[in-house]
């Protein structure tokens, strides 16, 4: 099965692109699922459903055309069929403040749950082997990152706190509750935290997996919008994901030629040309700014004949590169980070336990290290042609 992921800064056009993606994907043969994401759904809107949508019809897996299909992934089911347990407990905590049931029920929603739970729907779909390429139209950058972030925090929160947690919180219940003015958690709840891990089993290794998994990034030529893909590239490099392919959406088509728009247009030109240099070589796709707003299967279709020309499949693997990877030379480990546009003084890192930690900017990011790396310690880092690589030797007693 092969996942494609499309992000970008709201309001970039992703669910368009995302949408004509899949239409492609189904022309070619391939059975095809377009799944939105994002809390402010147009999926079904691209398609021009609007009756479907009205209806909730597409909360579940809806055929639109012969081997395409899409699904809006909609919170209050999701907690219903995934978070009954977790959402229950927060609820009555949330009521002894006094606020109304119906605030603490929108409150309850808590972030990163719409994100595990499009992830639970894609781990079931390649369980069943249910469709040959599923379309993931994604919230806007940051939400994204959280999405593929979330396999390794759930991760290390089930391998390092819950056990104890449960444990503790089942010893002192009985009297805490006593004395406490809010009930700790019930057992249940943590039933339900380990049952939802068990259905997100494997999903991280599916993400990582450039075989399988593929990230394309959404952007406009303007400089701001260009700034938050550039960073959304380092980020999904440090969490193992593949960006195969950039797309530059609205650009000036060459039969605009009025003066208002000329500075646009050489505003657009040399956007467009540092986008070429700074992704080399991951390939930059261009679509041009259409006469009408993209709505419908017929101009789906005229966007993705521009998107995907010939017979050109979006489902290739294409880039397969790896943001990291282990090696061992001259007698030392080395691991090695692809940061573009990373600067040495917004880099730093450090070894804590068995992982390396690399943080860029804000972000952090945890590396699980190999076992016969676990107990080496970084030595030295060198960032050259935007390539990280951290020397890892064992510590040298003084």
């Amino acid at each position: 099965m092969r996942i494609l992921l499309f992000t970008g800064k709201g309001g970039v056009g992703k669910t368009s692109l995302a949408a004509a993606t899949g239409l492609r994907l189904a022309q070619l043969g391939h059975s095809t699922l377009v799944m939105s994401v994002d809390p402010a759904h147009s999926l079904a809107d691209s398609f021009d459903l609007t009756e479907e949508l009205f209806h909730g019809r597409t909360f579940d897996p809806h055929p639109v055309r012969e081997r395409l299909e899409i699904q809006e992934v909609n919170i209050q089911k999701e907690i219903r069929r995934n978070w009954q347990a977790i959402s229950s407990y927060v609820v009555s905590v949330l009521r002894t403040t006094g606020i109304s049931e119906v605030e603490a029920e929108e409150l309850a929603i808590l972030p990163g749950m719409e994100e595990l739970s499009a992830m639970m729907h894609v781990n079931r779909y390649r369980r069943e082997r249910r469709y040959e390429v599923i379309v993931l139209d994604c919230a806007p950058t940051a939400e994204s990152l959280r999405f593929v972030s979330m396999p390794t925090t759930l991760d290390w929160y089930m391998k390092h706190l819950f056990p104890y947690q449960r444990s503790l919180l089942k010893a002192v219940r009985p009297l805490a509750n006593r004395v406490s003015p809010v009930a700790l958690p019930p057992d249940r709840y943590f039933a339900n935290v380990k049952d939802l891990f068990g259905k997100l089993e494997g999903i991280e290794e599916l993400l990582q997996n450039p075989q399988m998994t593929s990230v394309r990034l959404a952007t406009n030529p303007e400089k701001m919008v260009l700034r938050e893909t550039q960073r959304a590239y380092v980020y999904f490099s440090l969490h193992g994901l593949t960006v195969d392919a950039v797309i530059v959406n609205r650009v000036l088509p060459p039969e605009i030629s009025d003066a208002y728009f000329t500075r646009w247009r050489r505003s657009q030109d040399r956007i467009l040309k540092e986008i070429q240099e700074y992704f080399a070589p991951v390939p930059v796709k261009t679509v041009p700014l259409f006469r009408d707003e993209v709505l419908g299967m017929e101009r789906l279709e005229r966007l993705a004949a521009m998107l995907y020309p010939g017979k050109e499949d979006p489902a290739a693997v294409t880039r397969a590169e790896r943001p990291y990877d282990f090696a061992k030379r001259d007698g030392h480990y080395e691991i090695r980070l692809r940061l573009p546009f990373a600067a040495k003084g917004e880099i730093g890192l450090f070894k804590k336990g068995d992982e390396l930690v690399v943080e860029v900017g804000s972000l952090r990011r945890h590396i699980g290290l190999p076992t016969s790396m676990a107990g080496l310690s970084p030595s030295k880092a060198r960032l050259d042609h935007n390539l990280l690589t951290v020397e890892m030797r064992e510590e040298v007693s003084p």
